[in-house]
């Protein structure tokens, strides 16, 4: 046994143990092949930065779950990894080389991509001393990387299969197009904001000079790449128009008047221009009409040469030039301002421009129909909370062709290679074999294509003889965010089905949004960011993860407070102090913790080790359906109010008395709850827990590997239970009363306890030690029959009266008052269960025990009133 500091210091605690816990080997697979294997991969943080609280989140439900189950006795692998997060990562090197003066089209690529790998390297290492620092049990042998060669080797084979089964195509569509990073983007990569626009009306002059029609567009830009004006199909307005032609203002092309379902009669004027190069649903009608497709923008955004004088020119300045132009020459109606939503990029926060652009696709259709069927076998993924699993369906009902290539450096090359002579295209895992004669596509590939083999492409996968991807895949649970069920778990599923025949994993826990304290989500805009290592630096790891484990249910938001971090120190501080207390009342000669005789147990013993059984039960199936926030406060009520408040003291009587055998007693069986509480406690607060058990009598090098607890049967004890709870209730009530005239425990009072029948009475009796200790009466009459004083300070409780006779300090006026709120109380309890009863909703659909409890509560509730409605009557004569 070991010293223990007067009060918890988190860096005295932590400090040095995950260094220890590495040393020891503690965080690799146990290796036995009995046990059942339970395994997590790590959500890959990109290495673009630090991480941040929703990291610390995700991170310290996946490591508690890995802890909880490696206690349990199951063969656990928790796999960290990284993701090179291509656009994203790309985009901050970018940057950090602008500042430098440098740009990567200057530098070439293959000496800019050595740049990236230097600021992987950099974050990477800043993540892993983070992961550390939270206390994550990582098997960091089996580390993995989105870039690295065997995940390489996986994101080819996907793509050559997929290209081969005709699941991957190459073709020229509209797609959203970052001009600030000159790189397409997915549907889920654009964020639609408000921003202030207009409708442009612009007079189209018909070619044969009799008058115009008037169209009216918020891009007035785009129009030199107009090939058409539609109507629609039967439109009485404008039948007689069809098949006229237009002159394109300031351009003076030629262009007709179609019909096409895609035009809303009752939006506008009922004209819209059609510019297939730049909207994904003119690009639709532009098919249907065999319409040219005219780009009229550069990859920047600025225009090109289709756009005469304008060629050059940033879209919005030629958006003002434009328009100016247009009112000159008499082409310009009105300009009416609007608010709209538009697209934006989410990495560079530019306008997203539709564009057309050959890209590579992937044929969404076929892949999303395998994964709905799944979700209605008994191979689904588990959505916790369920209600995400209609989002996951929503989204794979709609979903799009995914766009998949990105103009970017960093990132896995598309394996698709073109001859320099004859244009044919070669797809292949490997290069071809003279490639001097080849050049392989410049694109790479999004993200997302390579995280979404993640579960079973780091686990060795494509081979599938693989130990790891036979022994650990599917996968258990992932935890992470509900706002990357499009980007991430989604694709994974898909994926997955797809290429292993098996869902990734069998769970999916998804949690909410950290918010500060008002709620608002955290930005670098607003300056309310926090991050998780000056918290532990606090606090302490175990305290932040105490928090976030028990901020909030389930797929919820949570707000992040230094009041909610304060509470957590302070029990974390509690258990702290109640150990101290319990090691230091230990004998030099202490053996480790051994089940106790419950031939011996009082009824203190009795009823906590009742409720150490409860607590151990319900911690367990709680974890098990991951509702942490209700596990913890199993945790909290046990440790701070059954363990601390009231056996700790109750153990006292004995620790200080003379009775060896009863004191060795008591020890013993402090030893075996602290024990269970610090197994219980563990996978939550890694840190403390460890340094309090070893400062235990203890069996082993840590408890990261001891058993957790199990429900014993034999200490099962309901009447215990009860008893417990009516001596509580007594001491309470007279403790309160002390309370209210300011007499201290320091000072004797006469006490008298009316009880409803002698079970009660024995409950007393028996305890009398506990009274005499708790409530130091000068006199004690405990009966079923009191001759209740006159004048006193009287408290009801569930089958009993219970009488101070304070003469000196009770105003009888007060005591009446107060004993009348009582039966106001007790009157609306009466009221609310008869009215509850009445109800036949209630009475024959819940279970008949349920209806039972109800009535008994009544019947309590009923005797309670009778008994102040007695005592205010004997007030009002006493006076």
């Amino acid at each position: 046994m070991t010293d223990l500091a007067p009060k918890y210091d988190p860096k005295a605690v932590e400090e040095g143990r995950y260094q220890t816990w590495l040393d020891e080997d503690l965080f690799k697979p146990s290796g036995d092949k009995k046990a059942h294997p339970y395994s997590i991969v790590i959500p890959p943080p990109n290495v673009t930065g630090k991480l941040h609280l929703g990291h610390a989140w995700d991170t310290a439900i996946q490591d508690t779950l890995i802890r909880f189950k490696r206690m349990q006795g199951y063969d656990t692998l928790y796999l960290p990894g990284m993701d090179h997060a291509g656009i994203a990562t790309q985009a901050k090197v970018e940057a950090k080389l602008r500042k430098q003066g440098k740009d990567r089209h200057q530098m070439g690529r293959e000496a800019f991509v050595k740049q990236v790998w230097d600021w992987k390297d950099e974050y990477a290492n800043i993540i892993k001393s983070q992961w550390a620092k939270m206390g994550l049990s990582l098997d960091y042998s089996r580390e993995r990387f989105t870039l690295d060669k065997g995940l390489s080797k996986a994101v080819r084979k996907v793509f050559v299969q997929l290209y081969n089964e005709g699941l991957i195509y190459r073709g020229e569509y509209i797609i959203n197009w970052d001009p600030k990073l000159e790189t397409a983007l997915s549907d889920i990569e654009v964020i639609h904001k408000d921003d202030q626009g207009a409708f442009y009306h612009i007079k189209y002059p018909f070619a044969d000079g009799d008058g115009y029609v008037e169209i009216a567009t918020t891009r007035p830009e785009t129009m030199f790449g107009d090939t058409a004006v539609a109507v629609a199909p039967g439109d009485e307005r404008y039948k007689d128009l069809v098949g006229k032609e237009l002159i394109l203002p300031l351009v003076g092309r030629r262009i007709p008047i179609i019909e096409d379902q895609h035009v809303d009669p009752e939006f506008g004027t009922g004209l819209v221009k059609i510019t297939p190069a730049h909207d994904p649903n003119d690009f639709q009608v532009g098919n249907r009409h065999n319409l040219k497709r005219i780009n009229v923008m550069n990859a920047d955004g600025t225009m090109n040469e289709e756009c005469g004088k304008y060629n050059g020119m940033d879209r919005f300045d030629c958006r003002k030039q434009l328009v100016k132009d247009l009112d000159e020459a008499g082409y310009l109606i009105k300009v009416e301002p609007i608010v709209h939503s538009v697209g934006h990029s989410e990495r560079s926060g530019v306008q997203v421009e539709p564009r057309l652009s050959t890209q590579w696709f992937v044929k969404m259709k076929p892949l999303a129909e395998k994964a709905l069927a799944n979700q209605k076998t008994d191979g689904k993924v588990n959505f916790v909370p369920e209600r995400f699993e209609q989002t996951f369906d929503q989204w794979m009902e709609n979903v799009h062709d995914w766009v998949i290539s990105r103009q970017l450096w960093w990132g896995h090359r598309i394996p698709a290679w073109y001859n320099k002579e004859t244009g044919e295209m070669y797809v292949g895992e490997e290069a071809p074999k003279d490639p001097e004669n080849w050049k392989q596509d410049e694109d790479v590939l999004d993200t997302w294509f390579s995280s979404a083999l993640w579960p079973f492409s780091t686990l060795g996968w494509p081979d599938e003889n693989a130990a790891d991807f036979k022994r650990y895949f599917p996968t258990n649970t992932l935890v992470t965010g509900y706002d990357i069920i499009f980007f991430w778990v989604s694709r994974m599923i898909f994926q997955s089905l797809h290429f292993t025949k098996e869902k990734p994993f069998d769970n999916v826990v998804l949690h909410g949004l950290i918010r500060d304290e008002q709620g608002r989500k955290m930005s670098k805009s607003l300056g309310n960011g926090i991050d998780p290592m000056d918290v532990i630096d606090k606090y302490g790891a175990d305290a932040l993860r105490w928090f976030l484990l028990n901020g909030t249910a389930p797929g919820q938001d949570t707000r992040f407070s230094y009041t909610k971090m304060d509470s957590a120190w302070n029990f974390i501080n509690k258990l702290w102090n109640a150990s101290r207390f319990v090691i230091m009342n230990l004998p030099e000669d202490a053996a480790p913790a051994q089940m106790p005789d419950t031939a011996k147990f009082d009824l203190a013993d009795k009823w906590i080790f009742d409720r150490l059984n409860h607590t151990i039960s319900e911690v367990t199936r709680l974890f098990d359906e991951f509702q942490f926030g209700e596990a913890g406060r199993e945790m909290y009520n046990f440790i701070w109010n059954d363990f601390c408040d009231w056996y700790i003291e109750i153990s006292k009587v004995a620790l200080n008395g003379d009775d060896a055998e009863l004191k060795a007693q008591k020890q013993a069986n402090l030893t075996w709850i602290l024990d269970q509480i610090l197994r219980l406690m563990h996978p939550i607060m890694p840190f403390v827990t460890e340094k309090l058990w070893l400062s235990m009598p203890h069996e082993g090098k840590s408890l990261m590997v001891a058993a957790y607890p199990e429900v014993h049967p034999e200490f099962e004890n309901k009447a215990a239970d009860q008893e417990m709870a009516f001596l509580i209730d007594v001491i309470k009530a007279v403790r309160n009363i002390r309370m209210e005239v300011n007499a201290p425990m320091s000072s004797s009072i006469d006490i008298l306890i009316q009880l409803e029948n002698e079970a009660d009475k024995r409950i007393l009796t028996d305890n009398a030690s506990y009274v005499e200790n708790f409530l130091h009466p000068k006199k004690l009459e405990v009966s079923t029959s009191i001759d209740a004083p006159k004048l006193a300070k009287t408290a009801v409780i569930s089958g009993a009266q219970i009488f101070v006779p304070l003469t000196e300090l009770v105003n009888v006026d007060d005591e009446i008052a107060k004993m009348e709120k009582e039966a106001d109380r007790l009157v609306g309890e009466v009221e609310r269960a008869k009215k509850k009863l009445a109800n036949k909703g209630f009475t024959e659909h819940a279970p008949q025990a349920v209806v039972e409890k109800e009535k008994a509560k009544q019947a309590d509730y009923e005797s309670q009133l009778a008994g102040v409605r007695e005592r205010i009557q004997e007030l009002k004569e006493s006076k």
